[in-house]
């Protein structure tokens, strides 16, 4: 048994040192965008964080909601509860959940006519008012049985 050795075929040497860069730098790329978006974040969460206010509600990263009663430099007093307080790290409050406004609620078009709103109102369902429960007749309750029975 006899081995030949058989040069490959190469290519030029300059599609070579491209091949290898172009991969480091997309890796490099997604890198620093990647950083770029969390520097992001933790700005904002900073920023949320600087403006708490007693009376905001919020969420924290655990999902513990509560209105904010005190702040320090290090924690954050909540009221979860009427009556309730728990003190938690600033860097624990998630988001804030925006207050609701009343004038933003859904108002209906002029014009709508009383009657339009009867029949609105009156809906026929057929079970409506009706107690299932009440409809069911509630046999004994069944012990297993023991040895003595036949």
């Amino acid at each position: 048994m006899q081995l030949i050795a058989v040069p490959l075929a190469s290519s030029g040497g300059g599609g070579s040192a491209f091949t290898f860069l172009l991969p480091l730098i997309l890796i490099v790329g997604m890198i620093w965008f990647m950083s770029r978006t969390q520097r992001k974040q933790r700005a904002r969460q900073a920023e949320t964080v600087a403006a708490l206010t007693p009376g905001t509600k919020v969420i924290t990263t655990s999902g513990l909601v509560g209105i904010v009663e005190e702040t320090d430099d290090e924690y954050v007093t909540l009221e979860i509860s009427e009556g309730v307080l728990v003190q938690v790290v600033k860097a624990a409050v998630g988001r804030v959940v925006p207050e609701e406004d009343p004038a933003a609620t859904i108002e209906e078009p002029a014009g709508q006519d009383l009657a339009d709103d009867a029949e609105k109102d009156s809906v026929d369902v057929p079970d409506a008012g009706k107690d299932k429960a009440a409809d069911k007749v509630q046999d004994a309750p069944k012990l297993p049985p023991t040895h003595t029975e036949n």
